[in-house]
Order: C-alpha cells, then structure tokens, then sequence
C-alpha cells in the first residue's frame, strides 16, 4: 500500500489504478479461493499457496492475482504443477525434496540471527528442506545439520557449538523424536520440534513423535503438526525478527 501510494504521488500510476488495488482490500473473491491481499501488510509475507488439492488451473489464477513485486511460496507442489508454472514465471525455482516452488523477485535484507535445522535421520531431510526454503525465503540465515539423531548421540555433541551460537533451533525428527528433548536440553534458544511421518508402525504415521515432543521436559520447546516443515520455518523466522 505504501509504494502504491508513492507510486500515485510521483505520478507512476493513475488514480484509477489506485482505485481498482483498493477494491482488491482485504482479499479478493476468485470464486474457489479468498485470496487474502492484506497478509504482507498483517504479518510481513504474502500468503503462501497450499498447493496439494488443488487443480493447477486454480494455482495459476492465486498466481496471476498476485502482487508482481513479491516474492512467492508454494507448499506441496509436485513436479507437474511445478512445470506449468515454469512456463509462465521463467524464475520459479523447484526444489524436489521440500516440494516447494519459490518465485523470487528480489533477495529479502537478512536478518542478523541464524536458524539452526536439525535432522534425526537422513528420511527426515524432505520436511528439513521444506523449512529451510520457508525460512530463506523470509530473508533468514540457516543452517543445517541432518542426521544427528539419538541412535548415535555422539554426532549431536560434535555440533554443540552450532547449537549454542543459533537464535532458533528447529530440531526434525520421527521414529520416537527424542531428538528434540536432548538439543532443548542443551540449548538456551527456542526450539521448534517438528515430528515426521518416518517410521515402523507404532510411531503410527507421526503420533508417536508428536507426543513425545509434547511430552518433552526440556523448557523451551514448542510443536507443530506432523510433517510441517513450513509452520516450523515460518515460527522460526518471526522468532528470528
């Protein structure tokens, strides 16, 4: 709102461009979806785009209504959504382990604090990536570490300065997700725990380690839903504000 307003006093746009942005606030009915137009002013980034259970038809119409200036995020995409968007948005960029769409259109101000990804086992690295790109995308800096999980416990201690240096620490893990009870145990930032989906039967899709993590003594640990590399990254990066 604050360019378009610029824009109009420098005698870039008209006024009826003007008019027509301000009819599109707070969203904008496209029928199948309410595109909600206002969430880069409320939160700081745009509204990112679900992708899984919806027609690629419907993503290219999100897309079109979509600011020009912004950068854009898509969750859950596969490879064929990813291919019609390359069509139209020659910078979107696919990265195949986090299912993620980035279309960057300028490279955000990093923020001074680093975010710290922790992976139990390398079948974690999917959700990993996910919050990476999330949180790269918001302009943070990261980094990772996989396979760092309890079964050899002796590779977590060799990070431990990582550990303590990171403002935010998201810790992956499936299986029983103990992962997350040790590093909150060590670290004296926030730990964001995000149990996955990965194991035998009992961890029953990502219960099991979902409620471990809730079950977690450590102080200063928060959980997200299953598989939600996205919530994680996104929590992190306001954390990291």
């Amino acid at each position: 709102m604050k360019k378009l307003l610029q824009d109009y006093k420098a005698g870039r746009v008209g006024l009826s461009t003007v008019l027509q942005k301000l009819r599109a606030l707070p969203y904008e009915d496209l029928g199948f979806a309410k595109l909600d137009t206002h969430r880069e002013v409320r939160k700081g980034f745009p509204e990112t785009i679900f992708c899984k259970g919806k027609t690629i038809p419907q993503i290219s119409q999100i897309l079109q209504k979509l600011p020009k200036d912004q950068n854009i995020l898509l969750t859950k995409a596969n490879k064929n959504v990813y291919n019609s968007i390359k069509k139209s948005y020659p910078l979107a960029y696919y990265n195949e382990s986090a299912k993620t769409v980035v279309i960057q259109r300028y490279t955000p101000k990093k923020k001074k604090g680093t975010i710290l990804v922790l992976t139990a086992g390398t079948s974690d690295i999917p959700v990993a990536e996910e919050a990476i790109v999330t949180a790269e995308i918001m302009g943070n800096r990261v980094e990772k570490v996989y396979d760092v999980g309890v079964a050899g416990v002796h590779r977590l201690f060799d990070i431990k300065e990582k550990i303590f240096h990171a403002n935010v620490i998201i810790v992956i893990a499936g299986m029983e997700g103990a992962l997350a009870s040790i590093v909150g145990g060590l670290a004296s930032k926030p730990v964001i725990a995000v149990p996955t989906s990965v194991g035998y039967g009992a961890s029953f899709q990502g219960i099991a380690p979902l409620l471990t993590m809730l079950n977690c003594c450590a102080e200063g640990v928060a959980v997200v839903n299953i598989d939600n590399g996205f919530g994680a990254g996104y929590f992190a990066s306001l954390i990291n504000r």
